[in-house]
């Protein structure tokens, strides 16, 4: 499996800055790592850097986050 795989990638258009911000909460939680005009664009770079990071990680000998936020997959009705 690609060390990448288990984390959460998602973008969202940001009105403060108008423009689509790219987040991955384990791997980055300070907030968004990419920001762009075009929303596949921006999702393809938070993709690469997402992929980048584990194997930085590795060679730093430091340990990989736990992937633990998830999409929300469907609502439950109360």
């Amino acid at each position: 499996m690609n060390a990448a795989a288990p984390y959460l990638k998602y973008v969202h258009w940001s009105e403060e800055d108008r423009c689509y911000v790219g987040y991955c909460p384990d791997l980055f939680p300070w907030g968004g790592v990419c920001h762009g005009k075009i929303e596949q664009a921006v999702f393809r770079e938070s993709c690469t850097l997402v992929r980048e990071e584990p194997a930085e990680l590795k060679r730093e000998r430091k340990p990989l986050p736990m992937a633990s936020t998830r999409a929300m997959r469907e609502a439950i009705m109360v």
